[in-house]
Parts: C-alpha cells; sequence; structure tokens
C-alpha cells in the first residue's frame, strides 16, 4: 500500500469521516466537495498512482458547470484537443462523408471539451491532493454496516471505520458487488464488444478520426494532436456478450482478430498492432442500471451506478454532475435523508443521458447492409459544419447551490 496525505490531520474535521473507493473521476470530485463541506476524507486506489494516459473523454452540458466551480475549467480548456474532422469510409476504404465532429456527436462549439482521460484525471487529483488522505496500491476486502458505522477491511491489510463509505469505482466495482450483489442483476449489454489500443500514427493524421464501417464491424483511427501515436478502435457487433473472454487478454485478441480476419481498409495493421501493443482494452459496450444507488451507509456515483456506455459521451460527465450532486445532498440533510435527495435530485437526468446510447449506436455502429445505407445518405447531407443542436439531455439538470448542515456536537449520524 503507498499512503499519501498531506493534511496535518486528516480526521481533524467534525463532520465525519468518509471513504471514497476510486480515484479516477467520480471519486476525486466527492473527495473535493465533501473536504470542502467539512468531512475527512480517504480515496483508496487499487493502482499505484493517479492513472495518466488513456483515450480522450469528453465534459459536456452541466459537467462544465461542476469543473468551473471545482476551478479547473481554465486547466480543462488548455487541454482541449479540438477534433475537428470525421471522416467515414466504406468497406472498400472510399470516402463517404467528412463532417465536423460536432454534426455527429451534437457537441457545443466553443463550450464543450474534449480532453485526454489522463488531463482530466490529473486536473482533479492536483485540486484535492493536500487536503485528502490517497491510499493507492490499496483496495476495499470486506464492508461491515452498522448502526454507527462502516467497518471495512483493505486488501493490504488494514481496518478501519467511516461513518460513510462511497463508491466510485467504475463500471465492474467491487463497492456494489460487496453491497448490492453481483454485478450480472444491473449490467445491460448493449450488442457491441470493443478493443482500443494505441498503435503509430504512421497516416499524417491530426486532430482526427477516420471510421471504417461493414454491416456490424467498425475500426477507427482516432488521431487527438499531432505525435506519432494514435488511438486504434476495433468494435463489432455480437448478440450476447463473450463472457468467456473477458477474464483471458489472449482470447480476447484472438475473438477480435477473427471477426476482423476477412476485414479490408488498414484493419491488417491495425489487428497487427493489437496484438503487439501492451495495452489493449477490451469490454463488452453496457450500462449498469440499478434501482437504487445507496444501502445504509454506502452509496454509489459515477459507472459504478450507471455507466451510460462510451456510445453516449457521457461517461465523464455523469461521474462529475453525480458526485456533486451526492456529496452536496449528504452534507445538506441528514445522512438518509440526503441519499435519498441525491437518487431523486439526479436519477432522471442520469436517465436521459443514458438514453443517448441507442441513437448513438445506430449512427456509428450500422448492423445491417440497409442500415448502413441508410446511415451513409444521413452522413452526406449533413456537410462540413457543426451545424447539430447539443443534445439537450446533457444540459438537463440545473446544479443546485448547496447548504451544508451545522454539524450538531454529536457528530454521529
Amino acid at each position: 500500500m503507498i499512503r499519501t496525505a498531506h493534511l496535518k490531520d486528516v480526521h481533524s474535521t467534525p463532520r465525519g469521516r468518509v471513504l471514497v473507493s476510486g480515484a479516477s473521476i467520480a471519486g476525486p470530485t466527492l473527495a473535493y466537495w465533501l473536504t470542502r463541506y467539512g468531512y475527512a476524507v480517504t480515496v483508496v486506489e487499487r493502482a499505484a498512482a493517479v492513472r495518466s494516459g488513456g483515450y480522450p473523454v469528453d465534459v459536456r452540458g452541466t459537467a462544465l458547470e461542476v469543473v468551473r466551480r471545482m476551478g479547473i475549467l481554465p486547466r480543462l480548456r488548455d487541454a482541449h484537443i479540438d477534433l475537428r474532422r470525421l471522416t467515414f469510409l466504406d468497406g472498400n476504404g472510399g470516402e463517404v462523408a467528412s463532417v465536423h465532429p460536432h454534426a455527429v456527436t451534437g457537441g457545443a462549439g466553443g463550450r464543450d471539451l474534449e480532453v485526454r482521460r489522463g488531463d482530466l484525471t490529473a486536473a482533479l487529483h492536483l485540486a484535492v491532493r493536500d487536503d485528502v488522505e490517497f491510499l493507492f496500491n490499496d483496495s476495499v476486502d470486506t464492508l461491515v454496516q452498522s448502526g454507527d458505522g462502516v467497518d471495512v477491511t483493505f486488501r493490504g491489510g488494514g481496518q478501519r471505520t467511516f461513518d460513510l463509505v462511497l463508491g466510485a469505482d467504475g463500471t465492474h466495482s467491487r463497492t456494489r458487488e460487496l453491497v448490492f450483489g453481483p454485478e450480472e442483476q444491473f449490467h445491460r449489454y448493449l450488442g457491441y464488444c470493443f478493443a482500443v489500443f494505441p498503435m503509430r500514427n504512421t497516416f499524417g493524421l491530426s486532430h482526427e478520426t477516420v471510421m471504417w464501417n461493414t454491416p456490424g464491424r467498425a475500426a477507427a483511427l482516432y488521431a487527438v494532436g499531432e505525435d506519432d501515436e494514435l488511438h486504434a478502435f476495433l468494435n463489432f457487433a455480437r448478440p450476447e456478450p463473450p463472457s468467456d473472454v473477458f477474464a483471458n487478454p489472449q482470447a480476447q485478441r484472438d475473438l477480435v482478430a477473427a471477426v476482423f480476419a476477412d476485414a479490408g481498409w488498414e484493419v491488417p495493421g491495425m489487428l497487427a498492432a493489437m496484438h503487439e501493443a501492451d495495452d489493449v482494452f477490451f469490454d463488452g459496450v453496457s450500462q449498469i442500471r440499478m434501482p437504487r444507488w445507496h444501502r445504509g451507509r454506502v452509496a454509489l456515483a459515477g459507472d459504478a451506478a450507471y455507466a451510460p456506455s462510451f456510445l453516449t459521451g457521457q461517461g465523464s460527465s455523469l461521474a462529475l454532475v453525480g458526485a456533486y450532486m451526492l456529496a452536496g445532498s449528504v452534507a445538506s440533510r441528514d445522512l438518509t435523508t440526503g441519499l435519498a435527495a441525491y437518487e431523486d435530485g439526479t436519477r432522471e437526468f442520469v436517465a436521459a443521458n443514458q438514453g443517448l446510447a441507442s441513437e448513438s449506436g445506430a449512427t456509428l455502429f450500422p448492423t445491417t447492409a440497409q442500415a448502413l445505407e441508410q446511415r451513409n445518405d444521413r452522413l452526406r447531407k449533413l456537410g462540413t459544419t457543426p451545424s447539430a443542436e447539443p443534445r439537450p439531455a446533457r444540459s438537463a439538470l440545473t446544479l443546485p447551490d448547496f447548504v451544508p448542515m451545522r454539524p450538531a456536537a454529536d457528530t454521529r449520524y
């Protein structure tokens, strides 16, 4: 376990002790707001440090107000990628249409941000690192709730008691599994699998994406800047999730290679790069849908509670907004009422954004020849200007201004 803390006493505040599991996006956002509301926060993260790199993510709509209130909006604007062109190709590699990305994604030019995931996580960590205890290279092993708190045993061997435990540990959340049960009951598979990995940019691409499609298959090269590396992306339709390969990296690569074995364009080179890459991320395209996001003194935020899938482009934004709503709702009310208010105030926003997946899937990954031709006809009519209106769902929640309760003499909830 690697322990970092820059406070004289991280447990000196009277509001209560909170454990946050996960140091990616929702976790540091929770920590930021909870410390400002007077809580002592510990963040546990199984990785050895804040993760750098990763594919680009979007910050849009209501989430922009969250990062503005956190004071990190200028830094993120400096890191904005500014993707300028999205080119679609047919099965032979011929150009179908070249459009501005916002024309397809419904982005708001001049407002929405697209940044490398590592730039967002670094900005969030910088905002909280002096006020929060971080336990890196560790994770939650067991949770036992009582009326007075949550007894936590860590994989590294430590034991502590917290007033509140918040799971921000991703789609395959350990916190969710411990408190709510197996992932299968909340997992909604959307009919696709994908692999993403780095490869050399030998194509002269800059600030653009090129996507090749045949029915049920897509391959994309995504160049976020001027450097010599890009993100390669392979997506394919599959009626049932390939559960037998999720725990086997070699089986994942073998499956992708088999699906794309006869593909043209640059796909053979992409497959070769995938087999050589050290960092290949493979998963099914899915969402997490839960009837409740809290139980007792444990609550979930971000992908652990409501992963929307990359099809929506809203995973990071939901994590930011949900974390803000959870921290403020708990701080401004007693625990039971606050957790209920978090769900009441956030659930409609989450549902609206999860609903974006079906539209995006049909646009980016048509599964039949007819659907692909209809998609291509629509693309040819879009033109090159970013004329699409922003998706209303992304700004459907107006952030409240939370007023923290005064701490009582007895700090127990």
